[in-house]
């Protein structure tokens, strides 16, 4: 099934809520997968079906300890957990020492997530040339980028996208792989043509796919610390238009042959 990497160029756009609101407005069988390098928060941001915390040994550790050992038939459905958002979860580690002992494993995720029997969104948080990531990253099926659209946010996409295009297929005549994101209000409808325009006007060939609300009620009744619907939220209602781009994006991606 396909595989969804979604990364930040900067700071912290919300990527990973961006993460569990696709998970959550999902309409097929999906996982999401947490391997921020600096530390991941999904393993505090959700709970389990009985509500209890995640077990954070049972997840990326758990299936990198698999891999490093040559496990023959290491399978990404042996370390996910179940979450009270209806969708499973690999829980990432704590801090960025942890993750950093991955090694080789990180060789080895693409192929693992790309067998999983359903499709995988994997927060990748900051990516940068040279990161540990970047296998996940380039094998991925789509790329997200999830950018704030300040200055800041924006000159560091632009910067991060030049220096991955050719490894992105930036070049590509007629589309590419790469999409953006939008954390902003859902009020501001002219974000995603006013971006498209900029990064037409660069050359840098990546689609702007929609906005993730800006909508902090929404955020903490995915997080479990307010009681609602995640589904009724403007957080995932966002998410369910972005997830439809998503699935857009890969299948144009694959009809070109743009891997």
């Amino acid at each position: 099934m396909s595989v969804v990497a979604l990364a930040s160029a900067k700071g912290s756009p919300g990527t990973t809520m961006a993460a569990l609101a696709l998970g959550a407005a999902w309409d097929s069988d999906v996982a999401v997968a947490d391997l921020d390098p600096v530390g991941g928060d999904i393993v505090w941001r959700t709970r389990d079906l009985a509500g209890e915390p995640l077990d954070p040994d049972h997840g990326v550790l758990s299936l990198a300890a698999a891999a490093r050992r040559g496990a023959t038939e290491t399978t990404l459905g042996d370390h996910l957990q179940e979450c009270s958002l209806g969708f499973p979860v690999l829980a990432g580690v704590p801090s960025p020492e942890q993750l950093a002992g991955l090694g080789s494993a990180w060789t080895q995720l693409p192929q693992i997530f790309s067998s999983y029997a359903g499709d995988v969104l994997v927060d990748l948080g900051r990516v940068v040339p040279g990161s540990a990531s970047l296998p996940v990253l380039l094998q991925a099926d789509a790329v997200v980028f999830v950018v704030r659209p300040d200055l800041e946010g924006v000159a560091q996409l632009r910067t991060r996208l030049r220096g991955l295009a050719d490894a992105l297929g930036l070049d590509h005549p007629r589309t590419s792989r790469v999409g953006v994101a939008v954390t902003t209000s859902y009020r501001d409808t002219g974000v995603v043509s006013d971006l498209q325009r900029l990064l037409d006007a660069e050359g840098l060939r990546a689609r702007v796919l929609g906005i993730v609300a800006d909508d902090d009620k929404g955020a903490r009744i995915l997080c479990s610390t307010r009681v609602g619907d995640p589904r009724k939220t403007l957080l995932v209602r966002s998410a369910r238009s972005l997830a439809d781009q998503v699935r857009t994006l890969i299948g144009d991606a694959a009809r070109l042959g743009v891997m």
